[in-house]
């Protein structure tokens, strides 16, 4: 009898155990520590930049549902969309049944999100504005979906493509940039957001790096007096993979017509890049900094053809 009973508590304790094991936890970039009972099976994306790391941390099985513009890799296509950064469908994301749902922290509706929550649905909050935050989110990912060994994979061979091209430019002659977000309003980006991590890792250099919002707008006057050496837009075509363009005559660089003494537009130094690599937040930014270090490069190269 005493054996039995001993087997008894013998078994209550590894079941016990594998529980805990099964629990898993990561902080978010609230800085709140998030805990599932056990690594989440059905997961809802509320930016495309996190649906991107969800299939690159392995987890892409785990996805019930995404937002609108969610269409990497083309399996996510097929996703049911449950709205965008303007408006979630939160009807349709309960629907759903999520032990999870990944959010673009400062991206998405705060009145909605409290909705979600007041619902018990799990709420992890993701925005890296350093190209190393990437990799690291992809790793948190990988913890809570239980795909640690895919997610530090993939985690480390992001690493190495960024490395490889920041050991490349460490001593690169310096090149001011101007990021042109949108050409009307005239819009850019501060030092805090992650494009302008992809403009120093090349190095580039923000003229605008120092102003307070994250995407403040300026005006033509000002940038006149900046003087960058190159100008850079993105082109937001769904699905462009063409990496890096030269095109002075493209219509976002109308404007920058009228001041052809500026040093980009003298020299044509205006170039667009393709917005899925260089604005998203995800995996794929190591392909918009390729394709910004090769543009940087173009320009030195042209400086010292010219001397």
């Amino acid at each position: 009898m005493t054996a039995v009973r001993t087997g008894a508590l013998l078994l209550c304790a590894l079941f016990a155990a594998a529980s805990v094991r099964a629990e898993v936890a990561q902080v978010d970039d609230a800085g709140r520590r998030i805990v599932l009972p056990r690594p989440a099976a059905r997961v809802v994306s509320l930016a495309p930049s996190l649906t991107e790391i969800v299939h690159a941390a392995g987890g892409g099985a785990a996805l019930v549902g995404a937002n609108t513009l969610s269409d990497h890799p083309p399996a996510a296509r097929a996703l049911p969309r449950v709205g965008d950064a303007q408006r979630i469908d939160v009807e349709r994301v309960l629907a759903l049944r999520p032990d999870l749902v990944l959010v673009w922290r400062h991206g998405n509706t705060g009145r909605e999100l409290a909705q979600l929550e007041a619902a018990g649905i799990t709420l992890f909050q993701l925005e890296p504005r350093r190209l190393d935050e990437v990799p690291r989110a992809i790793e948190r990912v990988g913890g809570l979906l239980g795909t640690d060994a895919a997610a530090r994979e993939a985690a480390r061979r992001l690493r190495d493509e960024l490395d490889t091209l920041r050991r490349a430019h460490a001593n690169a002659t310096p090149v001011r940039v101007f990021y042109q977000v949108w050409p009307s309003p005239l819009m850019t980006l501060n030092g805090e957001h992650l494009v302008s991590d992809v403009i120093a890792l090349c190095g580039g250099v923000n003229v605008f790096a120092g102003l307070a919002p994250l995407v403040p707008q300026v005006s033509v006057e000002a940038v006149v007096v900046a003087d960058p050496r190159v100008i850079i837009a993105s082109r937001e075509a769904p699905g462009d993979s063409d990496g890096a363009r030269r095109e002075p005559a493209h219509p976002a660089f109308a404007a920058w017509a009228r001041h052809p003494r500026m040093a980009a537009v003298r020299s044509g130094h205006l170039y667009s890049i393709a917005g899925d690599h260089i604005s998203r937040q995800g995996p794929r930014v190591v392909l918009g900094a390729q394709a910004l270090c090769g543009v940087l490069d173009e320009v030195r190269r042209e400086r010292v053809g010219r001397r």
